[in-house]
């Protein structure tokens, strides 16, 4: 007998939100976004490297902090997820009030940052030493909140004391406790994993964090975690500052979209390079496979 049909009661750019009673469940799809634009390709296997990378950083840094993880296992989940299409990339996940700030932390110097930098010697207003190349490693990694924006609206950067603020309007008394909690979450979190990628020959340049509150009031981390949707991921091997460098993340992809004026429909060979490009990411953090 066919399990009933689930309507997901979320889809973002990539992934699409199920309710599942007192849990969600996750669902990490094979589209990819460039620019806030959703393409018209699918990239195979996509979906399931974002679920397992995810998978792989949480387990990791559950000393730092909890995180919305229960499972990825479909056998867990109804029987409407036990299907091919859902296996390996759906993470079933606690329930969060997410907080309204995008955590971003930058340990390189590159993309919008080297933009900023090259202006006036800044990057989302901090000052930074002079004489920087671009992917220059900083001196210590910065945290350059943004709020979230709706599907094709853009983020917005803003300071520090500007998201405690904004915290604020929604927590009233606790913008700055969570602005804080944040901010060192997220320096926490980049630093034990930036420290860990190196070791596996990635440079991990800069990447973003979501978080939410559990039943409790508990900061908890959520969404996805240093994937390479989310994440700026270089090889070690090569590296070498004063120029833009290799990736293995989706900046092939929007490499070929600013060459042919965003086109927003990319190439077979190019949508293939870049999920072998996401794979052999995952394979060197992880030392696994998901080849089959």
């Amino acid at each position: 007998m066919s399990a009933n049909v689930i309507k997901p009661i979320k889809e973002g750019k990539v992934r699409e939100i199920y309710d599942n009673g007192d849990s969600l469940i996750m669902v990490a799809t094979d589209r990819i976004s460039c620019f806030d634009v959703i393409l018209k390709n699918n990239v195979t296997k996509k979906g399931t490297v974002l679920t397992q990378m995810s998978k792989f950083w949480f387990d990791m840094t559950e000393d730092i902090i909890p995180n919305h993880m229960i499972s990825v296992d479909v056998k867990d989940m109804p029987e409407f997820f036990q299907q091919p299409k859902f296996d390996g990339n759906s993470m079933m996940c606690k329930k969060l009030n997410m907080l309204p700030i995008e955590c971003i932390v930058r340990g390189y110097i590159t993309g919008s940052g080297w933009a900023s930098y090259q202006k006036d010697g800044t990057v989302c207003g901090i000052a930074l030493p002079d004489g920087l190349k671009e992917s220059d490693k900083l001196p210590e990694p910065i945290y350059t909140p943004s709020t979230k924006a709706e599907i094709g609206d853009h983020d917005e950067n803003i300071s520090f004391e500007q998201s405690i603020d904004h915290l604020e309007k929604y927590f009233p008394g606790k913008g700055k406790d969570y602005a804080e909690k944040l901010r060192d979450y997220t320096i926490a979190l980049y630093k034990k994993c930036a420290d860990y990628a190196l070791s596996r020959g990635i440079i991990i340049a800069d990447t973003k964090f979501e978080f939410g509150l559990d039943e409790n009031g508990n900061v908890v981390l959520g969404d996805e975690m240093l994937t390479p949707d989310s994440s700026r991921f270089w090889p070690a091997d090569g590296y070498e500052a004063g120029h833009g460098q290799p990736s293995f993340d989706k900046q092939f992809a929007r490499d070929w979209l600013k060459a042919n004026e965003h086109d927003w429909e990319l190439p077979e060979d190019i949508t293939n390079k870049t999920i072998e490009k996401y794979l052999q990411a995952y394979e060197l953090l992880t030392g696994k496979s998901l080849e089959k």
